[in-house]
């Protein structure tokens, strides 16, 4: 993990344009630079988050672990973008889809590499670190090869 500063800013390094810089879960980030996208459990109570989350909303205990997101997900479902938030207009078009993990669901992107007509709902499809052109981190769902 990386060293603790005064302010822990890791977080800043995430995503195309990162609203967030501070966050309790910024350990997120050092996963992401070891190649793992990570969720987190309640130690107590074994309810699952994605995107990770401090606490549990259902038991308010703070023991919260990390899980690795790993295996396939079922795409559920997804939708084309043609316009983008402030700060993604260079991107279009690209894609945004929900994974169904069983115990969670992560929502993202899906890889700029998939033409659409290859998307198909229930198709199964992985979760996996991507690094941007300037540097940053984030994930992106591919095909699953099995």
């Amino acid at each position: 993990m990386a060293t603790k500063k005064d302010v822990d800013d890791r977080f800043k390094k995430f995503g195309t344009v990162s609203f967030t810089a501070i966050s309790k879960t910024n350990d997120f980030i050092d996963y992401l630079e070891q190649g793992k996208v990570m969720g987190t459990r309640c130690g107590a109570c074994g309810k699952s988050f994605f995107p990770p989350r401090s606490n549990c909303y259902r038991c308010l205990d703070n023991p919260m672990e990390w899980f690795e997101v790993s295996g396939n997900g079922t795409l559920v479902t997804y939708s084309r973008l043609q316009f983008a938030p402030i700060g993604f207009e260079a991107d279009l078009p690209y894609a945004i889809a929900l994974l169904d993990y069983g115990d969670y669901k992560v929502f993202g992107r899906i890889s700029s590499e998939i033409p659409e007509e290859e998307l198909s709902i229930g198709m199964p499809m992985r979760t996996r670190v991507n690094e941007l052109p300037n540097g940053q981190l984030n994930y992106v769902f591919e095909k699953s090869d099995s």
